[in-house]
């Protein structure tokens, strides 16, 4: 493994700032009452976690289409596939309270996590893509159980 370069770790734990803040809103009725009145109620509590977690999870597939297409022949179609996987469960998935919306983005992440693997043995991901996507990965799975206990 070689070490994460310096902006992708910057960038992926500020990414995490809203997953802790909905934890921190959902656990502080003063922090989600100040927040609600200076931004809005969906920037708190479990509005936030799951709104951002469906656009990150969104996101992870354009990351994985990325590295599909450093591939090719059926490797290549199959990265494309897998790829667009995350985007299609978030769509389909996130819905029908927050529990469920929560559980759905759990399980979501953690195939992402699975396919960050498959990826990174593919050598499709860079070398330092897993020392980085487990421990994010565990964050944002921490901070959504709040949202369906």
């Amino acid at each position: 493994m070689s070490k994460i370069p310096k902006s992708a770790l910057i960038l992926s734990l500020a990414g995490l700032l809203p997953f802790v803040w909905g934890v921190v809103t959902i656990y502080s009725p003063a922090l989600m009452q100040v927040t609600s009145s200076w931004i809005g109620p969906r920037f708190n509590g479990p509005y936030i976690g799951l709104a951002y977690g469906t656009v990150i999870l969104s996101f992870m597939s354009g990351v994985l289409w990325g590295f599909a297409t450093k591939a090719t022949g059926g490797q290549a179609a199959t990265g494309y596939v897998l790829s667009v996987l995350p985007a299609l469960w978030a769509f389909a998935m996130v819905g029908g309270g927050p529990a469920s919306a929560g559980m759905n983005l759990i399980a979501g992440f953690a195939a992402v996590l699975v396919l960050d693997f498959a990826f990174w043995h593919w050598r499709l991901a860079p070398r330092w893509w897993m020392a980085l996507r487990v421990p994010v990965t565990g964050i944002v799975v921490i901070c959504l159980l709040p949202v369906v206990l």
